[in-house]
């Protein structure tokens, strides 16, 4: 393994803080669900919380980014200078995340080197797994120029068959440090973490570089690959100002974010469906049955409020069938000015799509094995392919780190 490709890090966690308010959900989250960002605003109230340096993406379109950039930076600020987050030095953070049904997922916190990851398809040791929305991404780089600090909400994947780097600590809880342990809001579950250092931490490294040896790419993000964009975007950017070895030291080279083993039983890949509004719904789907190469390789489920279709296509892979949906999706909303949203969890699409001129896509899920070997041979996915696990089953915003010297 390349050194700098997933190191420990200074990472910073709130201290006499109530965590059950501290910590969020991803920012990407329940974007036509307005009301759940509206409870969470009412519960956190003046409290210190993560929610305070985030915009939510179901409010982007009504609110100013240029003032909700400034509120977050000075919010962060006030967090630095009160006192309110405290280092840990040097280490990893070894996440046991308890989901709704009682699953434990087992991950990984540390830093990446921006250096060796891609988001646009060349080779690297850290690749993204779907092709990136570039629309997405202006407010949250504009966040990043302006704050002295990040939190993530980025899970990536190892593949890592048998098992060597993240799963001994299971067996060596009793030795790390507690650092956090509670309830995660709105039916997220539980979350303990402990800190990895010493030669714990070697072994970890060492792990790590044995598999990146047998495996390139090492990483492949699953959750969070606009918001790692954004920080790459911003990095690519900065260090244009950096003499060389400023380039070498400066921390916003490096990004925050928890590594997970694709092949941990707690971990699921789900699809991300489609709602498309503003649209005839009748014509809407009969375009895309047409558009479609019919077979018996995938099915996808149209709800709206006046029909229900289900459409067999062919395709050689999953990866494939997006492509062609996407491609169809892009130029019906280009043509009729609808709007496509991308939504976690068939309850909701099945909810949106009962509103009038609105269609949703159920679509079918990846198998885990697809990911490494698609993204290595065929590159990123269409955007928004896949997810891990349901919306409130998300890296919720916890640990920080500085991103200025």
């Amino acid at each position: 393994m390349k050194k700098d490709v997933f190191t420990k890090a200074d990472i910073l966690l709130p201290k006499a803080v109530f965590l059950e308010n501290w910590s969020v959900v991803a920012c990407d989250q329940y974007s036509s669900q307005a009301d759940y960002w509206e409870r969470v605003s009412e519960r956190v109230g003046d409290n210190p919380s993560t929610y305070k340096m985030i915009i939510p993406e179901a409010f982007l379109a009504q609110r100013d980014v240029e003032i909700e950039t400034s509120n977050i930076s000075e919010e962060m600020n006030r967090y630095l200078n009160d006192g309110i987050l405290e280092t840990v030095e040097n280490a990893f953070i070894y996440v046991e995340r308890t989901l709704s049904e009682g699953q434990i997922r087992r991950g990984l916190v540390g830093a990446i080197d921006l250096e060796e990851y891609s988001f646009s398809g060349e080779d690297a040791s850290i690749l993204a797994s779907e092709g990136t929305v570039l629309d997405r991404l202006p407010a949250r780089i504009s966040v990043r120029r302006a704050v002295p600090l990040e939190s993530t909400h980025v899970l990536a994947f190892i593949n890592d068959v048998e098992k060597t780097v993240i799963e001994p600590l299971e067996e060596k809880v009793d030795l790390l440090p507690l650092l956090y342990e509670f309830e995660l809001m709105e039916d997220g579950g539980k979350i303990r973490g402990m800190c990895v250092q010493g030669s714990i931490a070697d072994d970890i490294i060492t792990a790590l570089s044995n598999l990146h040896e047998k495996m390139n790419p090492l990483i492949i993000i699953g959750d969070g690959n606009h918001s790692l964009a954004a920080a790459k975007v911003y990095w690519d950017e900065l260090k244009q100002s950096l003499s060389q070895e400023e380039r070498i030291t400066h921390p916003a080279r490096k990004a925050l974010l928890e590594i997970n083993n694709v092949y941990d039983s707690a971990i699921g890949i789900e699809a991300i469906h489609r709602a498309i509004f503003n649209v005839d719904e009748a014509d809407f789907i009969t375009k895309l049955s047409e558009h479609m190469t019919q077979g018996g390789d995938y099915e996808i489920h149209l709800h709206s409020s006046t029909q229900n279709e289900t459409i067999s296509v062919a395709a050689d892979c999953i990866g494939d069938m997006l492509a062609m949906l996407q491609g169809f999706l892009d130029e019906y909303s280009k043509k009729t000015g609808s709007h496509i949203d991308y939504i976690h969890g068939e309850e909701t699409v099945l909810q949106l799509a009962k509103e009038p001129r609105c269609v949703g896509l159920i679509l079918p899920a990846m198998e885990k094995s697809e990911l490494f070997g698609t993204v290595s041979t065929m590159g990123v996915f269409p955007k928004k392919s896949f997810s891990v696990g349901h919306a409130n089953e998300k890296r919720f915003y916890l640990e920080c780190r500085a991103i200025r010297n």
